[in-house]
């Protein structure tokens, strides 16, 4: 069977593109301790890969007298922070592959519940122009897991949601993804995702090419 290079390749951020999660959890414990609430790791799970309102209302929850855009930006500064601090700890594999689809000249978009400002920090220290498009968490209306974000990323590319593949790491990304119509891989990294709301489960992006990404998205389109 000749296998279909993806029209182009749709990929998440935290916890795809960059180690950014155990960042994120120590922001939500700081601001969450500093009114005198307790944030478990169980609380940290539950809002992976979901918007950061959603986190924010979680946290407002756990006494953080804090209007919820207040608590988004705080969590992004703080993140950031550590980003700028320790360097940007890109997963396994990722940067690698990303810059092999560059370098294919295969369309690309960012797809993220991250904010604007953060999603761009990190684009532009990749070290190479990685991303046609950038598509944030304040550019939608509804987060993961509703299929909006990348829905929005297709069409920004102008291509068909159905002759992408869409790369995650939690369950709201995988159900964005998956709901939108998008192949989806699912590279769990913080918590599980339930295979049925992706089309291959991927224990890690090392050592796989853009290669394996186009015989999988094959796959799916003569299913």
């Amino acid at each position: 069977m000749t296998h279909s290079t993806p029209a182009a390749v749709l990929w998440d951020m935290d916890g795809t593109l960059i180690n950014s999660e155990p960042y994120w959890i120590a922001a939500e414990v700081e601001i969450v301790e500093s009114f005198g609430g307790e944030w478990t790791h169980d609380d940290a799970l539950a809002v992976v890969g979901s918007g950061l309102f959603n986190s924010a209302r979680a946290m407002q929850s756990k006494g953080v007298a804090l209007e919820a855009q207040t608590i988004v930006d705080r969590l992004t500064d703080r993140v950031m922070t550590q980003l700028e601090e320790f360097g940007i700890p890109w997963r396994p594999g990722a940067r690698e592959l990303l810059l092999e689809i560059r370098e294919a000249s295969v369309p690309t978009a960012l797809v993220t519940m991250s904010i604007t400002r953060m999603a761009h920090h990190v684009v532009d220290n990749l070290g190479f122009v990685g991303f046609d498009a950038v598509i944030a968490g304040d550019d939608v209306e509804q987060p993961k897991p509703h299929p909006e974000a990348y829905l929005l990323g297709a069409k920004t590319l102008g291509v068909s949601i159905s002759d992408c593949v869409a790369i995650e790491d939690s369950p709201p990304g995988a159900t964005s993804a998956f709901s939108s119509g998008a192949t989806v891989i699912g590279v769990p990294f913080m918590v599980d995702i339930p295979a049925e709301q992706t089309h291959a489960l991927w224990p890690t992006l090392a050592g796989r090419t853009l290669a394996h990404l186009s015989e999988l998205h094959t796959k799916v389109a003569s299913q």
